[in-house]
């Protein structure tokens, strides 16, 4: 099993791993766009759907959604114990969201978390129904993605206090989650003020 340098390292990596800006790099070679400066000012897939399209929207998930994936599927496969996994898919989460490579900036964290957490609990993946309805139903992305990560908290918890998850996956869950809701603060604000943007509404990138 890898010791406490090689987690150090995996951790490391997992943030920098995460920190790749993809949305950023697709905005610019795409339009020539600074994602920060348009719409939400985040660079992750609902940005990039509002400015540059569904297409590349997509594309820009899948590569976000990867971000989460990689590191905690490469380190249970090097022989990782649990702590060391938990960290590494946090710090993907926490690159993606405060990307040194922009100043510290980034998405909210949701494609990247949501990798992160099917990763370390495929049945997590029961609250994306939950999400999508939500989303059709209010045609709030915010909405939903706020949803999902609290419920995938909530789930996590109970089945950590009654044994069936691993507690460190459980607080990597949930840690997740927070990150989330913190990268949200303001779209919280706006949903409860009623000037949340609604899916569909496109944004100017003029």
């Amino acid at each position: 099993m890898p010791g406490p340098v090689a987690g150090i390292a995996l951790v490391g990596g997992s943030f920098l791993l995460g920190a790749i800006p993809w949305g950023y790099l697709t905005g610019r070679a795409a339009a020539g766009i600074d994602l920060r400066a348009v719409g939400s000012g985040g660079t992750g897939a609902t940005n990039v759907l509002r400015t540059l399209g569904l297409r590349l929207s997509a594309l820009v998930f899948v590569l976000d959604f990867a971000k989460g994936v990689i590191p905690v599927l490469a380190a249970a496969a090097l022989g990782f114990a649990p702590p060391w996994i938990a960290a590494a898919a946090v710090a993907a989460v926490a690159g993606h969201c405060w990307s040194p490579f922009i100043g510290f900036k980034g998405g909210k964290g949701v494609a990247t978390g949501a990798g992160a957490a099917i990763s370390l609990f495929p049945p997590i993946l029961a609250v994306l129904p939950i999400m999508a309805a939500v989303v059709w139903a209010t045609r709030y992305v915010s909405l939903g993605s706020l949803v999902a990560a609290g419920l995938a908290a909530l789930l996590a918890t109970a089945l950590a206090l009654t044994g069936r998850l691993d507690a460190s996956a459980a607080v990597a869950i949930v840690a997740v989650a927070t990150i989330i809701f913190i990268r949200h603060e303001a779209n919280i604000r706006r949903l409860l003020g009623g000037t949340e943007r609604r899916i569909g509404e496109t944004v100017s990138v003029r």
